[in-house]
């Protein structure tokens, strides 16, 4: 099981799925942001279903949600990260 870090370095997606208007205010460098209400119909700007996914979010509720609905659709390395406080420097 590689680290957050290592996923991140090896080019893992990172998805905030935050409001756009949380994802304004502050972000961590390079992520995508599709809030998790929308996740459904834009799956397919996260890449390919065997690249890792680094998810985000305030708390780790809605990454949670958004991990869940990545899995169900066949994404096979999702790492709900928590909230934006926890991803790594």
């Amino acid at each position: 099981m590689s680290t957050l870090i290592e996923k991140i370095k090896n080019g893992a997606a990172i998805v905030d799925v935050r409001t756009p208007a949380e994802f304004a205010d502050e972000h961590y460098k390079g992520a995508l942001n599709i809030p998790v209400n929308q996740l459904a119909s834009r799956m397919s700007e996260i890449g390919p279903k065997d690249r890792p996914v680094v998810l985000y979010c305030a708390s780790g509720a809605r990454s949670a949600m958004a991990a869940r609905m990545l899995k169900a659709a066949g994404f096979s390395d999702v790492t709900n990260a928590g909230g934006l406080e926890d991803m790594p420097e």
